[in-house]
């Protein structure tokens, strides 16, 4: 009993020494970034005046090329590969050591046209900064960027490789670089997702399954005063619409959507085109699937004479928190609490590229950059202080797993927040 008992207050000593020394870190690194708050902002402002939309090679490769400064400043190499009809999948790489190897998962493109910054240029008040993908998420390439040089400067060879990926199709759903993120993923032992931060603090700990699909249907055009000669496109997708989104059930989280439908070419002309895009959202992989499944039975159930087409699937799975990742929430946690932030877990409804990690039961966490207030509307912006606070708990995560490996036990679940906000494609 009496060893048994050493034992126990041994370790508690242990544990609350690495706790004090967790938050004493945090509250330090928070300094040293908020004394770099300059730097951070004049780089996230010469990132937002690169319009970054999916379709532009030049402004993705042009934001990657920006960050390769501070990028080999701390050290690492960076890798790019060209896409076809995107900008170049990037990584930045380096081995500390022996140890865990992480993989962090960022991107370069927004969603936001070429020419939005002429009526909406990069503002940066006394607590807020604003633009076209300031938020979501070149706050976070600024942020990461500076908290790798942070941590290089304490070389902690308790790590293995740590590699960040740019990838630069997110927005689209990441059709070209899927395959890229999971290859990098089997060898990963925690994967970082820098999907912006929730207000007050949300970290994503799950992620639900997301789905797109193409729906096209071909007819003949013809005068309009001759609806007899003509078939409409347009006529064989608009009952769709409803029968598709009453597919619906909101309260179990499937979720149907038709988000454009265009057809036409004049008032006066039958269309002999149309197309619309379908979104699906499911809390699990295998609700997706049946959503998928129900959808396309509706579409093969159509009746008019147009021909239709469906392309698309499933484009991210789900995936929810395990025993490791639910420790590296608490960690999150505690070093939020040590700078001055809250933190609450939030399983999303919307999936993001760290999906493709979590799915293959790599331990996982999301939404990890600055808070950002009304992401991927033009009422975004970024709370300027989480940039350095954010940076803080980041690098803090990544010391920790440098002097205690993946040796973390299973942390109580806590309470998880459903985000109302859908997420990314």
């Amino acid at each position: 009993m009496k060893d048994s008992s050493r034992g126990t207050t041994h370790s508690r000593f242990r544990a609350t020494s690495a706790e004090e020394v967790l938050r004493r870190t945090a509250r330090q690194y928070a300094a040293e970034l908020n004394d770099a708050r300059a730097d951070m902002l004049a780089l996230l402002g010469r990132l937002v005046a690169i319009e970054s939309p999916s379709s532009s090679r030049e402004g993705v490769d042009r934001v990657a090329a920006e960050l390769a400064g501070p990028l080999n400043e701390a050290g690492f190499d960076l890798i790019s590969d060209p896409v076809p009809g995107h900008g170049d999948q990037a990584a930045a790489v380096r081995r500390f050591g022996q140890g865990p190897n992480v993989l962090i998962l960022g991107h370069t493109d927004t969603v936001w046209p070429l020419g939005t910054v002429a009526h909406w240029p990069y503002r940066c008040s006394g607590t807020a900064a604003s633009g076209p993908g300031a938020g979501d998420m070149k706050s976070s390439l600024v942020m990461v960027a500076h908290a790798l040089r942070l941590l290089s400067d304490r070389t902690p060879g308790g790590l293995g490789e740590v590699r960040l990926l740019l990838v630069p199709d997110e927005e689209l759903g990441s059709p070209s670089s899927r395959e890229w993120i999971e290859h990098c993923a089997q060898s990963a032992d925690v994967c970082l997702g820098l999907e912006p931060g929730r207000p007050g603090g949300g970290v994503v700990v799950g992620r639900g399954a997301v789905g797109a699909l193409l729906v096209s249907a071909r007819g003949k055009s013809a005068h309009a005063t001759e609806p007899d000669v003509g078939t409409s496109a347009l006529r064989a997708l608009a009952p769709l619409v409803v029968a598709l989104e009453n597919l619906s059930q909101r309260d179990e989280g499937t979720i149907v959507t038709v988000g454009t439908l265009h057809a036409g070419v004049a008032r006066q002309v039958v269309p002999a085109y149309a197309e619309m895009q379908v979104d699906l959202r499911a809390p699990t992989s295998r609700a997706a699937e049946t959503l998928h499944r129900r959808v396309r039975e509706v579409i093969e159930d159509a009746t008019e004479s147009a021909q239709l087409t469906v392309r698309g699937g499933i484009t991210r799975p789900s995936f929810l928190p395990n025993a490791a990742s639910r420790s590296l929430y608490q960690l999150v946690a505690a070093a939020s609490a040590a700078v001055g932030l809250g933190s609450y877990q939030v399983n999303e409804r919307g999936g993001g590229d760290s999906s493709f990690a979590g799915a293959r039961g790599v331990p996982t966490l999301d939404g990890l950059g600055p808070l950002v207030h009304h992401a991927c509307s033009r009422e975004e912006w970024v709370d300027i202080s989480s940039l350095a606070m954010r940076g803080a708990i980041f690098a803090c995560l990544l010391e920790h797993l440098a002097a205690q490996g993946l040796a973390l036990e299973d942390a109580p679940k806590g309470h998880a927040r459903m985000s109302r906000r859908g997420g990314s494609p």
